[in-house]
Formats: C-alpha cells, sequence, structure tokens
C-alpha cells in the first residue's frame, strides 16, 4: 500500500494505474486491483477519531463505535476495487452533505461540550470534500470505459433498538431509478436473501424495510452520473454483539466469503442487462 496524496490518486485513476493506497492524511483507503464495471464502498467503516476532538467530544468510544459500520470493509475486501472510509462518522459523515456532515448532535445527544472552533470543523469538512474528489473520478473513469457501473454501498444497522422484527438485509431505493433498475435490484435482494449465516442466523432481506437509502454517498453518485446503479446495502449486526462491542468474525468471514462468489455474478448480470 502507498500513501498518496488527492491528487496522485485521481491521476493514477485517470490512467488506469492499479493501485492500493492511502490518502495522506489517513482519512481514507481505495484499492483498485483492476478496472471492472463495478467497486464496493464502505463510507462508514472507519472508527479514527482525530486526538484534538477528544476532549471536548461527550460521546464515548463505544457510543462512536455503536453507530459505526465495523467490519463493512471486511465484507467487500476481496473485489477488484473498494473505496472506504477510515475516519469515524462522528469527526464527518461521508454519507451526508457538506453542511450537515459535521454533527452538533449525533442521534438525539449533543455531541460537543462547546461548539467546534471553525479551523476544526473546515479540516474534518477539507476530507469529505477530498472523498468526494476522488468518488467524482472513479465513477467518470469506471463509466467512460465500460458504459454503465453498479456500486455496492455497504452499511450495518443496530437491529437491536427496533421493537419490530427486521430484516437480516435491507436496501434503500427511493433515489434510484426504480423503473430502469428495478430487477437487478430485486435480483440483488435475492442474492442476499440467499446467504447462509453460522449461529442459526435468520436470513431475511427486504428492500426499503428500515432504510430507504437517502444517504449522500447514493445521491452523488445518482446525481452526478446517468448509468451507475447505487445499492444501498445494509446488514443487520447480526456479526457483532452491539451491546458489548463483540465482533463475530465467523459471521464477518461467512459473509465475505459469499459475496466473493456472488457480487461479480450480480455485477456481470447487470453489466450484460444495461450495457448496451
Amino acid at each position: 500500500m502507498q500513501k498518496l496524496s488527492i491528487d496522485a490518486i485521481i491521476k493514477n485513476i485517470e490512467s488506469e494505474t492499479c493501485f492500493h493506497a492511502v490518502a495522506e492524511d489517513y482519512s481514507f483507503t481505495i484499492k483498485i486491483d483492476k478496472y471492472v464495471h463495478y467497486a464496493c464502498g464502505a463510507v462508514h467503516d472507519g472508527h479514527q477519531f482525530r486526538k484534538e476532538l477528544w476532549d471536548n467530544c461527550l460521546h464515548t468510544e463505544y457510543d462512536r463505535w455503536y453507530e459505526e459500520d465495523p467490519e463493512t470493509k471486511a465484507m467487500v475486501i476481496s473485489h477488484p476495487i473498494v473505496i472506504a472510509g477510515c475516519d469515524s462518522r462522528f469527526e464527518y459523515d461521508l454519507n451526508r452533505i457538506p453542511d450537515e456532515a459535521v454533527f452538533e448532535t449525533a442521534w438525539g445527544k449533543q455531541l460537543w461540550k462547546s461548539p467546534l472552533p471553525e479551523d476544526q470543523k473546515s479540516k474534518s469538512l477539507q476530507k469529505h470534500t477530498n472523498f468526494y474528489k476522488v468518488v467524482h473520478a472513479l465513477i467518470k473513469k469506471l463509466e467512460s470505459k465500460f458504459g454503465v457501473c453498479v456500486v455496492y454501498d455497504m452499511h450495518s444497522y443496530n437491529w437491536q433498538r427496533w421493537d419490530r422484527e427486521v430484516p437480516t438485509w435491507n436496501l434503500g431505493t427511493a433515489n434510484i431509478d426504480n423503473e430502469r433498475f428495478g430487477n437487478s435490484v430485486e435480483s440483488w435482494r435475492s442474492v442476499l436473501g440467499s446467504l447462509s449465516l453460522p449461529g442459526h442466523i435468520k436470513q431475511t432481506a427486504k428492500i426499503n424495510d428500515t432504510f430507504q437509502g437517502n444517504g449522500y454517498f447514493l445521491k452523488f453518485i445518482t446525481n452526478n452520473f446517468n448509468n451507475t446503479l447505487v445499492l444501498a446495502t445494509e446488514i443487520a449486526k447480526v456479526y457483532c454483539d452491539e451491546y458489548n462491542q463483540i465482533i463475530y468474525p465467523e459471521v464477518v468471514d461467512a459473509v465475505e466469503k459469499q459475496l466473493r462468489d456472488k457480487l461479480p455474478k450480480h455485477a456481470e448480470e447487470f453489466y450484460k442487462t444495461y450495457s448496451n
């Protein structure tokens, strides 16, 4: 892995160079083993929280972990193109618009003891801006090369906070072209529903049951590119103990191994359907 500037990362993408890099400020990683018609994203995988913010933050390290999406990068790590956040969404949220990316409150609780100084807020927002410069360059390259592209936008959610039965997997489709891509959405839902998880974990996959796909990552790509489908894919946190902060690696591994086979097949089906 290299440590690269934003300009160097974009230059590599534009020249179709394969590389594995971390941004020079360690805010995100990007891996391109091969230029293919699909990519995977894990914008909430990160847990880093820069030290100058620690003393001012009212949320504990566990509070932050609870609302992040740990291991979502690991679930898709074997695929040729993966971009993932390294920083906690409590520093800045890559899945929110820039004006709302730095929280004042988070899940009903004030985040800061005192308002963030503008220089600290600006530092966070610059990371958000840089990430999306790279996302734009990446999708532009894939659309120009293949005509169409599908992005698997990986997230997780805290299923135990719900007071009703919720699905193992949820697809959010409120902001995509369902008339055009509906068959591919249903195909992906079916793939997710077919996965087998250890420990007698119930497998269900639904569309717009818990979340509707309102994230900025999806909207940014959808609004800027006409031929890219973003599949906002949420797994319930059946792969960890939400309350005791314990990851179940055997469940993460089971998801990764099955998606290693099934995800490229879905992407190939998408390409054959929409590339003409």
